[in-house]
């Protein structure tokens, strides 16, 4: 295993890792400079929302993986493995780490600047996933044990740990987990790092409406209004993916006059986020089912954005299948 746990306490114990160069480093460890354009993924979130699950999937995918690092050794640490190896690393950095993390986001933008190819991924789920989430584990909430001394119920403890992330959760592409089986988790990191930084990465999701809006979404769009194959009876059991499915909705021109209006709308907006320098963008469509209209759009949007880079796309409902 490549993966490499460092609890601050340990972390002290070893002392500041000093880069070999031939020049005394600044006072300042924090003011290293790191180099290189290779892959660095920090991967964060709210505790329970499944950062172990993505980490393991960067493992498989050749990352050098890294476990509760302390946010002040992370340049230490890039300096030290960009010197000796090179190597694509990803770094878990979560609430274990509290005191320091308000440090994390400024430091993050400061690595970006200097030329790092560096992203952040944020975990996320609703409040009660979480919560089903450690009752069945029983395990603690990291926050449990208040900053004044007092406990936090779970609840209490979880929307601090939201406010605690605020400001990473705004810098990062943030993957929504209420829904999502470990297996989809890992499928869907290993695309987003195979992803190129050089452009913003579109992403169109398909989900149900009765099962909640992804926190993920950018921009929602209700197809509910749609002519519905679920009550066709030969359709009923199909998917927007299959083809008596997609001949049905092709055949009413409403489905191709929302799928215009949708397509217009993301051209319009995208020059703007693109400018904004965004690394994700996610375009939910949502029906009752999340198994055919939604489907269906999803695809066909994929496919016409095909051609401006990397765009993805997302089944929710259909991928939690498996």
């Amino acid at each position: 295993m490549s993966r490499a746990a460092l609890p601050p306490d340990a972390a002290a114990a070893a002392g500041p890792v000093r880069p070999p160069d031939t020049d005394a480093p600044p006072a300042d460890p924090m003011a290293w400079p790191v180099t290189g354009a290779r892959d660095v993924v920090v991967v964060t979130g709210t505790s329970g929302s499944g950062k172990s699950v993505a980490l393991h999937a960067l493992e498989d995918a050749g990352f050098f993986c890294v476990d509760n690092l302390p946010p002040e050794l992370l340049r230490e640490f890039l300096q030290l493995d960009e010197a000796r190896f090179g190597r694509r690393v990803a770094i878990a950095v979560d609430a274990r780490s509290a005191h320091s993390l308000p440090a994390l986001a400024p430091l993050l933008r400061t690595l970006q600047a200097e030329g790092l190819g560096i992203r952040v991924v944020f975990l996320d789920a609703t409040t009660d996933a979480l919560v089903r989430r450690f009752s069945e584990t029983r395990r603690p909430h990291p926050l449990s044990q208040g900053d004044s001394g007092g406990r936090l119920d779970l609840i209490e403890a979880i929307e601090a740990e939201r406010q605690l992330l605020a400001g990473l959760r705004d810098m990062a592409t943030v993957v929504d987990t209420s829904q999502l089986r470990p297996a989809q988790l890992r499928q869907w990191t290993r695309d987003l790092v195979r992803s190129t930084q050089a452009h913003l990465t579109l992403v169109f999701e398909s989900f149900a409406f009765k099962h909640g809006v992804p926190l993920d979404a950018d921009f929602v769009f209700d197809v509910r209004v749609l002519p519905n194959p679920h009550y066709v009876d030969d359709l009923r059991p199909l998917t927007g993916v299959d083809a008596p499915v997609a001949d049905f909705l092709r055949s009413h021109a409403e489905v191709g006059e929302m799928a215009d209006q949708i397509e217009a709308f993301v051209r319009r907006w995208l020059p703007a986020f693109e400018q904004d320098q965004r690394s994700y963008l996610t375009v939910a469509i949502g029906c009752t089912g999340g198994q055919h209209r939604s489907v269906y759009l999803a695809d066909l949007l994929a496919r016409r954005f095909a051609t401006r880079g990397t765009t993805l796309v997302r089944h929710r409902e259909l991928d939690g299948r498996g």
